[in-house]
């Protein structure tokens, strides 16, 4: 399974792709951030990072895209900017027909760390260590999305065997109703 996680913001979108399977190494295969300026335009902003997403895209043409489910902050403005970084990502993935996920900060942080309310640092520190990589990734906007790929190649067997059995019991109450 290959897996774009996308950190979205309008400043620093953090990109990461990361190549595996539940229980088995994963590997890098590239990280980075899609920055933009912040004195230009909101349009030209939502634009650029839109161009970054799909540079990433096509250059590691992942199988799903996993995007950080944005929070409720104190900062609006700051909401607001992630949040339309977030439906960049999500409409750049859905134009090319890929699935996208969206995982919360803590479930992340769990995935990763073991508890949802681990830090920056640590969230870095296992990043490196599960990518078996030389350093963590700079900025933590990177080493978030890399996280987020890996919160989404673990969770989705799971997620997957979920969705199969509501569907089965969706379609057996359903016979159940016309018989």
């Amino acid at each position: 399974m290959r897996v774009l996680g996308v950190d979205p913001g309008l400043t620093r979108c953090g990109v990461g792709v990361v190549e595996g399977v539940a229980g088995r190494p994963l590997t890098m295969l590239g990280v980075g951030v899609v920055r933009t300026p912040m004195d230009a335009d909101l349009s030209h902003r939502l634009l650029a990072v839109e161009q970054g997403i799909e540079q990433w895209l096509d250059e590691h043409r992942p199988e799903f895209v996993a995007v950080e489910r944005v929070f409720s902050q104190h900062n609006v403005r700051t909401v607001m900017g992630t949040a339309q970084a977030s439906a960049v990502a999500m409409l750049c993935a859905a134009r090319r027909g890929l699935p996208v996920a969206l995982h919360t900060p803590s479930e992340v942080k769990a995935a990763v760390t073991g508890t949802g309310r681990a830090d920056k640092a640590q969230v870095g520190a296992m990043v490196t260590r599960l990518l078996r990589l030389s350093a963590p990734p700079k900025p933590a906007d990177a080493a978030d999305a890399l996280a987020l790929a890996i919160c989404h190649i673990w969770r989705a067997p799971a997620q997957n065997r979920l969705q199969q059995a509501v569907a089965r019991h969706t379609v057996n109450a359903t016979k159940g109703r016309t018989a």
